[in-house]
């Protein structure tokens, strides 16, 4: 099973999925886009993810997705792809496709759009998954999507299993971080998964995070790594407040996927910012903002 050593203050983006003028999957611009952030220093990728919208591509399209990264990550960093489906078998299924691509991991929600009226639904899909699972899994609690939270007692548990290595937290919650921190073995990995939320989830304990818009302003999440692991704390909350923070309420405002995607296209990391349905571009307007945004984050590296 795959040793997963990341260091502390790691940061890892969720890929973005580029699409064409035809609005296809443009698989050379993510080839592109990973070579660029792996050079950059980022720890690891995440194909597949929220940002990567996963839930607008084919099956096909993701088993691609997860190809083309892990070919361009050529064995320098890890790749823990999106495994995320409502059945246990879809979340096998696709947990065998990303192995068979040659990822390191695969990431897994508790099923959307039901949700379970027990912990002990939790708990039986979960163990399902780790039972079966032919990579390592990093739990994903997103409950603005998800529909609920992974009760703590089901995280204390679930972590036992030997396939179960790591959590990426994005339901917002600082004290579910805490508590995930402390119900969980030394060994398991917890990430922040809120973007303006690593800095102040330093101190808790958590390894680092899987965040948007690192695939953007890669630099700055590369020194507030360093800071981080240096004990610069003035230099961590300047580029707390000072780049991430700003950035992050465009995120709120138009959406992660849309917002990564300008950012990131105006770095000229990817050709084309454009989303599929049912998600839009921000406004002219707002996409100068944007890149505004970017532009100041960077001043602060």
């Amino acid at each position: 099973m795959t040793d997963f050593d990341f260091p502390y203050g790691a940061v890892s983006p969720p890929i973005a999925t580029p699409f064409d003028a035809d609005g296809d999957v443009d698989t050379e611009a993510l080839a592109s886009h990973v070579s660029t952030l792996v050079d950059a220093g980022l720890d690891g990728m995440v194909p597949c993810g929220t940002t990567g919208e996963f839930a607008s591509l084919t099956d096909a399209e993701r088993r691609a997705v997860v190809e083309r990264t892990v070919e361009a990550a050529d064995g320098r960093v890890p790749v823990i792809a999106g495994a995320a489906d409502t059945t246990v078998s879809g979340v096998l299924d696709r947990l065998r496709a990303a192995e068979a691509a040659g990822a390191d991991a695969g990431l897994v929600t508790l099923p959307y759009y039901h949700g379970s009226t027990d912990p002990a639904g939790q708990r039986a899909f979960l163990d399902a998954v780790a039972a079966d699972a032919p990579l390592p899994v990093f739990l994903y609690d997103i409950p603005s999507t998800v529909g609920e939270s992974i009760d703590p007692g089901v995280l204390a548990a679930v972590a036992e299993h030997e396939s179960v290595v790591g959590l990426k937290d994005t339901s917002g919650d600082i004290s579910a971080v805490d508590a995930a921190v402390d119900l969980t073995p030394d060994e398991f990995t917890v990430f922040q998964g809120v973007d303006a939320l690593l800095y102040p989830s330093a101190s808790l304990g958590v390894d680092g995070g899987i965040h948007a818009l690192s695939q953007a302003i890669p630099e700055v999440f590369v020194a507030l790594g360093v800071a981080l692991r240096e004990g610069d704390d003035d230099r961590a909350l300047a580029l707390h407040r000072r780049a991430i923070v700003p950035l992050f309420d465009r995120c709120g405002d138009h959406g992660f996927a849309p917002v990564a995607k300008v950012a990131a296209a105006h770095r000229g990391f990817i050709p084309d910012p454009r989303v599929r349905p049912p998600l839009t571009l921000p406004d002219d307007a707002a996409r100068e903002a944007i890149a505004a945004d970017v532009d100041a984050a960077l001043d602060v590296v």
